[in-house]
This record gives C-alpha cells, structure tokens and sequence, in this order.
C-alpha cells in the first residue's frame, strides 16, 4: 500500500493518470507500476506482479540508503523511488536519475 507520495509527478499520474513532466510514452508502464505498489504487501510480491519482464527492483547507496528503486523503462532513466516500512510504500517519487 502507498502511505504517501514524495513528488508531484507520481501523485498526478496516480491520481489524475497524467504528468507534465515524465514523457507521455512511459505513462501506462508508471501507472501500472504505481497500482501494482498500492496493491502489495511486500516487496517479493512487488516483483512478482511487476512483469513485464522485470522491474529490476534494487536498494540504492550512498545517500539514498534505505530507499529501494524499480525501473519504468530500463534506458530512459526513469525509475519510482520510495522507502518500504511496515507493509507500505512511503515517500513515492518518480524521477530521472540522469
């Protein structure tokens, strides 16, 4: 379950279905993704239901230890961020790490 989102970019795709900021052809794939996060309980189950063919869940490093990173599209840069707590997805963002 998403406790709370950490950018506007995921809240408006989340809520509204669309952004200004993440280009229109990653959309559906953000969406999905973001649903499939409210949907879960846990991160194994996130990696099951996050095909397809993988979201290449990891934990980041450095300064961003504690947070956990899946892909939208694997070359473009754009990934959802978010810390897992308690069985919830907090700080949802989505971003280009580029």
């Amino acid at each position: 379950m998403i406790k709370y989102f950490g950018n506007k970019i995921a809240s408006d795709l989340y809520h509204k279905g669309v952004c200004r900021t993440l280009p229109r052809q990653f959309w559906k794939r953000a969406i999905h993704l973001l649903e499939i996060m409210e949907a879960v309980e846990d991160l194994e189950e996130l990696k099951r239901k996050g095909f397809p063919p993988n979201i290449r869940l990891h934990q980041l490093s450095g300064n961003r230890k504690g947070e956990w990173a899946i892909d939208i599209h694997k070359t473009s840069g754009w990934r959802i961020t978010f810390r897992f707590e308690n069985s919830e997805f907090i700080d949802v963002k989505v971003e280009d790490y580029h």
